[in-house]
């Protein structure tokens, strides 16, 4: 049952996909049950301790198999039980600071009634340090229930909300301790998933479509416009990724993690390129795992 009545707490109800989350799971939570009393963890059948530690700290938790991380998203909208209006995406290995609390329990009751969602600066670390050239990275992960849905993307999907969309000042902390391994192992798979998204866009599927690209506007309107004209114009955009998020970014400025994550964002670019030259052969197993799929 809610407890809205608490002082400080937040009309928000807030949801947190995971799957073998146990070494995240706890701390997150801790920053999100101190102000809310509504937090769902949607988790897609863990096989360690996620589920357990979850619902010890005092959050509900809906399990359900995991097939895309848009469709996933959209089926908790629609089909999880919520107590509030508004309803906050939270990842495992992220932590809403007591300011960005704040923040919100003072922004969501007096919302516009033509404002449907809000975007958030994230500060990510890497290897222990804060990546002063990855922020604010803002993504919109506050939404009005009923009044926002992923777009049809597998990957790096963005929210598309009916009516316009503000931001908020104090950030969320991005923060995975699990280590270079499992980076690379995420990594190489969200590499597949999105050089598949580059094929459909190249083939004329809509889902690009649902943001519009440009690049005057801060947020996904403008990593959309930059992706979409690297991946049709630039040739050796892992080398041109690097410089760029190197030099033009800043990472120059966060030492040897700055030159190390840049080389790694430059080495994804590259698996991105070689996994879209694997999807033009017929019969290669990339396009086989896609082939229903494919336009």
């Amino acid at each position: 049952m809610p407890h809205s009545s608490r002082v400080g707490v937040a009309l928000v109800s807030a949801i947190v996909p995971t799957r073998d989350e146990e070494d995240n799971i706890a701390e997150c939570l801790d920053s999100l049950l101190c102000w809310l009393d509504d937090v769902v963890v949607l988790d897609s059948y863990s096989t360690d301790r996620t589920v357990d530690l979850a619902r010890s700290a005092g959050a509900r938790v809906v399990c359900r198999a995991f097939d895309n991380f848009s469709a996933h998203k959209n089926w908790a909208l629609d089909n999880v039980q919520l107590e509030h209006d508004w309803v906050l995406f939270v990842d495992a290995d992220e932590r809403i600071t007591p300011a960005l609390a704040a923040e919100i329990r003072a922004k969501v009751p007096d919302a516009p009634k033509t404002c449907d969602g809000y975007y958030i600066p994230r500060k990510t670390w890497f290897r222990g340090r804060w990546m002063r050239s990855m922020y604010p990275d803002y993504n919109l992960r506050l939404i009005r229930r009923g009044k926002g849905r992923y777009e049809d993307r597998i990957v790096h999907e963005h929210v598309v909300v009916d009516g316009s969309a503000e931001y908020l000042e104090n950030p969320l902390i991005h923060r995975d301790e699990k280590g270079i391994e499992r980076w690379l192992d995420r990594h190489n798979r969200y590499s597949s998933m999105e050089a598949f998204e580059t094929w459909r866009t190249r083939h004329g599927h809509p889902a690009e479509r649902s943001i519009e690209a440009n690049l005057a506007v801060r947020g996904p309107q403008r990593q959309r416009f930059l992706k979409q004209f690297a991946h049709r114009f630039l040739p050796c955009r892992p080398l041109i990724h690097f410089l760029y998020h190197f030099f033009v970014k800043g990472a120059v400025l966060d030492g040897r993690r700055g030159f190390q994550y840049s080389l790694l964002r430059a080495f994804y670019e590259y698996q991105v390129s070689l996994k879209l030259q694997e999807l033009a052969e017929s019969g290669s197993p990339l396009r086989r795992k896609y082939e229903d799929m494919l336009p």
